[in-house]
């Protein structure tokens, strides 16, 4: 009797867990689908969401953060957090990010990087490359284009890509974002063509984004289970819909 009343306190206690998943930015669009069907499965767990640039986020957890999981907006840090023996998996890529540039005005979008050195654009919001992946990325592309020089004194610098999609919907005349976030409710009215356009992949190194599971989630069964389910089809549907690309 003692023995089956331990195991149903057990099987209480792994149902009811919480679990803390450490999201980079430009996955907030995504996430709250990812967690609804999750819980399709795992209904008694409790996702609790972090979300921050990917940079930020390392550094929480090399200080002691207690996340189970880490889903970085590129390699490099979740290959840190493993080879430092924060993390107990193998990096691996979830999903690819792309850019796209954004204007909450009508563009000439056909004049390509060439309309960002146009004296009606004066502030361009950019992610900063020394703590978001995607900042990265758009200076590589920037550069790739041979317009950064001609530029960078219009740059204002977001923390993470979800700062820098305010900015550039708010505080500036074009930003460069993730194009995930072009798929959320409150983005629909932003027409490709009008208001935004791709940014052309071959300017950029493909943004490989990476997840691990962390060593505080090592003995979590539903941190594991959070783990493959972004693997598995219906995840994998999701990020699809969000504009990501599956390699």
């Amino acid at each position: 009797m003692k023995s089956l009343l331990a195991i149903l306190l057990l099987t209480l206690s792994i149902q009811s867990q919480t679990i803390k998943i450490a999201v980079a930015a430009n996955v907030s669009y995504a996430i709250n689908d990812l967690k609804q069907e999750f819980n399709r499965f795992y209904p008694d767990t409790k996702v609790e969401v972090i979300l921050g640039s990917t940079g930020k986020l390392t550094a929480q957890i090399k200080h002691g953060a207690p996340y189970h999981i880490l889903m970085g907006a590129n390699m490099m840090y979740p290959e840190m957090l493993y080879k430092e023996g924060f993390a107990v998996t193998r990096p691996m890529v979830y999903a690819q990010g792309s850019l796209a540039y954004l204007s909450k005005k009508k563009r000439d979008f056909s004049k390509v990087m060439e309309l960002l050195k146009s004296d009606e654009v004066k502030k361009i919001a950019v992610a900063n490359p020394k703590t978001a992946p995607y900042g990265i990325a758009t200076e590589e592309a920037l550069k790739s284009a041979k317009v950064y020089d001609d530029i960078k004194s219009k740059f204002v610098f977001g923390d993470s890509i979800s700062q820098t999609v305010t900015y550039a919907t708010k505080a500036t005349d074009i930003g460069f974002i993730a194009k995930s976030s072009l798929f959320s409710p409150q983005m629909s009215h932003f027409k490709k063509g009008v208001n935004w356009a791709d940014v052309d992949p071959k300017l950029y190194t493909p943004i490989d984004q990476g997840i691990v599971l962390l060593k505080h989630g090592e003995k979590s069964a539903e941190a594991s289970a959070f783990y493959a389910f972004i693997f598995s089809k219906k995840a994998e549907e999701i990020f699809k819909k969000f504009g990501y690309i599956i390699p």
